[in-house]
């Protein structure tokens, strides 16, 4: 049997945005990934203090802020962040449309304005939880303390090529990793063996995690990760093929510590 070992490592500085290539970084116990999702937009309404506030503001669910399975065309934004710089750069079809830092309040406002007035343009999906276009507010700091993924427990997600090669091929089109967000993607596993992990302890790279649950899917997962139009029906050919809507798996950190390309994973 082939060692499962990383091929991936993923980061997402801005909670719904752009995924962040990495070649390594540090696993922390009782947070995950520091600088993973340190950054949402979060609607105006949901603000009941001053707007200087949101750099501290603590974890949320997904529904506050602005994200793509309830704004598709978000995809459509290419953005880089440079934590060493706290500077955030978008392009919109290759174009270069904002540069701007996090950790000033004229930086701030800039990327709020910015998001405010792209949202603006754009059209939500009927099933959107915020339909309305209020202003958006640019939430946590660049410490990369702040955190706003999907769930409130600590996690980090971990997904199978092998898993993403059969969809492919199932579905007759390339899917892209980008379409699922995880934080490692695992070669040398056979299709869907990330589900057989779970309950499990396992050594990546010099830290320690546990393998919890598998992941549930919703329909950000149609979504073309580079053009933000929805263009396959993965979420119906889950279900038709396999039998579930689940990709990927959670796991948490138990004891912190570095993970590069090509790390094992080793069960213990």
């Amino acid at each position: 049997m082939t060692t499962p070992t990383i091929k991936q490592l993923f980061t997402y500085p801005i909670k719904g945005l752009t995924p962040q290539p990495m070649s390594e970084l540090d696993l922390t116990s009782g947070h995950g990934i520091k600088g993973d999702r340190a950054f949402a937009l979060i609607f105006a309404d949901y603000i009941e203090t001053d707007k200087n506030l949101t750099k501290n503001l603590p974890w949320m669910s997904k529904k506050h802020f602005a994200v793509q399975n309830d704004w598709p065309a978000l995809a459509a934004l290419s953005c880089e962040y440079e934590p060493e710089t706290a500077v955030l750069t978008v392009k919109h079809r290759g174009v270069e449309v904002l540069t701007a830092a996090t950790n000033t309040a004229a930086g701030r406002d800039r990327i709020s304005s910015f998001f405010t007035e792209y949202l603006a343009s754009i059209e939500p999906t009927k099933e959107a939880r915020h339909p309305q276009r209020s202003p958006l507010y640019l939430a946590g700091n660049s410490s990369g303390e702040t955190r706003y993924p999907d769930r409130e427990p600590v996690h980090i997600s971990l997904l199978s090529q092998a898993t993403l090669d059969q969809l492919t091929a199932r579905a007759g089109s390339h899917i892209d990793v980008g379409r699922f967000r995880p934080n490692i993607v695992l070669e040398g596993m056979a299709p869907w063996s990330e589900f057989e992990l779970i309950g499990q302890h396992f050594q990546l790279g010099n830290a320690l995690i546990e393998v919890t649950a598998r992941i549930g899917r919703c329909v950000n997962i149609e979504v073309n990760p580079e053009t933000g139009d929805r263009d396959i029906a993965l979420l119906s050919l889950l279900q038709q093929e396999f039998g579930h809507a689940q990709t990927g798996v959670l796991a948490k950190v138990i004891n912190s510590g570095h993970v590069k390309l090509a790390d094992v994973l080793t069960a213990v």
